[in-house]
């Protein structure tokens, strides 16, 4: 049986026999495609194309092509009336995992009489990371827990789930909705909440939360542990209830070489036992030890003098650090050591000046999802105005961040700051997107691209940069220069010729050539400045289906 597109779906399409018949997958029906194929489906995202067209290639076109224009891009709302009435379910799935339209436009297939449809709308659409897919109404997101088979609803259903959502799982008025809550949030859980829904009215709920509420049972724990490596084991040593005797086992007779640096981070470890593994032959394990939050003075004082400086590191984020352990690890020989202790909360912005640390610009600025519990304002912004790079990082990944501060560190002279910025604020300034993308290449420089205001004027003069992402940009003007386009479609670099032979202007008579193309022809044919005639004549040469 052959997987259709992500882990949660069944691996085959069920026959009216009750039988399962194997199913090409997405990419096996691309590649299958022919020269013809490809360019109907570049086609079917022409912007220029009109409705008609897109709906003769909905009725009559290969699969190849109705995958395309229902996955992959924004549809005309009489288009869309038509994928959802559409006899072919593979077709309809197509459009249940398109990212590009609306969701409300998605969830038209809710109720789909095939299980095939409904389950890839449950599956999130496949979006390039770090982007996360749109999520969908709640009021289909409870219906769907409510209607659809279980297994249905694995995967990267969650990922669909509105933020509003999420906050709300576990005290929702709709049981299901509470049960789904248990299994994703139980650990961060208040008490209370707890309780509530271990006394709650719903069988479901109430048995999910006594499910998870054994692995706070040491007892029930030691009886389920494997006692081989394994990922069950590494779990349960991580992050479920130890009672003694599994802790004494592990300091013993350990499975694995990993056993006791796993229990080390584990909050239930009995408190002589922490004092025991802080000063494990093991510097691993003293750094799992030296992030505990019940690490007591004594402990404390002896990993701040740690000869590893791993596990000076690692203690050096510890809250309760007291002026003397402050001030030790602000003079430690090691960089990293007085990078980590110098944004430490206790220090003023004058002691912090005084500390020599060396701020890293090889770290990765990427996209951070916003949090689900919003993070202080206060605290955002004192961060925003310190004078220490690294806080001010922290504080360009917010995505409320308020109009001041974000106009104040797009211009910050610090590298990290501007991209984590540029990354995460939905109004980012349109200077800084293109600073940034031109200074960071680290990864998720292409997720600038996707920002709101990324600039499109102007970028022609990219044209000959050495960096083929740089040179590609001159693709997005819309006034580069016709000579310029149709040399680029010879560019040596893929992409750059790829995102060249869909720039409008482009000459007719390359146009025209690489609608021939065997790479080509399906980004020449996705053209707006395709003439009417060319896309008439494509369309004609379809067999009536």
């Amino acid at each position: 049986m052959v997987k259709v597109m992500g882990p949660l779906l069944p691996r085959g399409a069920r026959s009216s026999h009750g039988g399962t018949r194997s199913m090409p997958t997405p990419e096996q029906i691309w590649q299958d495609a022919d020269l013809p194929t490809r360019r109907l489906a570049g086609l079917a995202l022409n912007p220029s194309a009109p409705h008609n067209v897109l709906l003769r290639l909905l009725a009559d076109a290969p699969l190849a092509v109705r995958m395309v224009l229902c996955r992959d891009r924004v549809l005309p709302e009489a288009v869309v009336d038509a994928v959802v009435e559409h006899p072919d379910n593979r077709t309809r799935s197509f459009f249940a995992r398109n990212p590009h339209v609306d969701p409300a436009q998605r969830v038209r297939l809710v109720d789909d009489p095939d299980w095939f449809v409904r389950a890839h709308l449950a599956e999130a659409p496949r979006v390039t990371a770090p982007a996360e897919p749109r999520p969908l109404p709640d009021a289909a997101v409870v219906h769907m827990m409510n209607t659809y088979d279980p297994e249905h609803l694995g995967g990267t259903f969650y990922r669909q789930f509105s933020v509003e959502l999420r906050r709300s799982m576990a005290t929702h008025p709709d049981a299901k909705v509470r049960a789904w809550g248990v299994g994703m949030w139980w650990g961060w859980l208040p008490a209370e909440t707890r309780a509530a829904l271990l006394a709650d009215p719903d069988d479901e709920v109430r048995e999910r939360a006594e499910n998870h509420l054994r692995h706070e049972d040491p007892a029930w724990v030691e009886s389920v542990l494997p006692a081989h490596s394994c990922h069950a084991r590494t779990g349960i040593l991580l992050h479920n209830a130890l009672s003694r005797a599994v802790v004494d086992s592990v300091l013993t007779t350990p499975a694995g070489p990993q056993d006791r640096s796993m229990i080390a981070s584990n909050p239930s470890l009995p408190p002589d036992v922490v004092v025991l593994l802080a000063a494990d032959p093991a510097p691993e394990v003293r750094a799992e030890i030296a992030r505990r939050t019940d690490l007591g003075p004594t402990e404390r004082r002896a990993l701040v003098a740690d000869p590893d400086p791993d596990v000076r590191r690692a203690v050096a984020r510890q809250p309760g650090l007291d002026h003397v352990e402050r001030h030790a690890l602000a003079a430690d020989p090691d960089p990293k050591v007085r990078l980590a202790v110098s944004v430490h909360p206790a220090w003023t912005e004058e002691e912090r000046a005084r500390i020599s640390y060396e701020v890293p610009l090889d770290h990765f600025f990427v996209f951070h999802p916003a949090p689900l519990t919003p993070r202080d304002p206060e605290v955002v912004r004192r961060n925003a105005l310190s004078g220490h790079p690294m806080l001010r990082r922290e504080a360009a990944r917010e995505h409320s961040l308020p109009p001041d501060l974000v106009a104040r560190l797009a211009v910050d002279d610090d590298l990290g700051v501007r991209v984590l910025l540029a990354q995460n604020h939905p109004d980012a300034p349109a200077p800084l997107l293109l600073r940034s993308f031109l200074e960071y290449t680290g990864p998720d420089r292409a997720h600038l691209l996707t920002r709101p205001n990324f600039p499109t004027d102007g970028l022609a003069t990219y044209a000959d940069d050495e960096d083929p992402e740089v040179r590609a940009l001159a693709a997005r003007d819309p006034g580069t220069a016709p000579d310029t386009v149709d040399r680029l479609t010879r560019d040596p670099d893929p992409a750059v010729r790829a995102a060249s032979a869909r720039h409008p202007n482009l000459p007719p008579a390359r146009l025209t050539e690489l609608l021939d193309d065997e790479e080509l022809a399906h980004c020449a044919a996705a053209n707006p400045a395709l003439d009417r005639d060319t896309i008439l004549r494509l369309v004609a040469a379809l067999p009536v289906m």
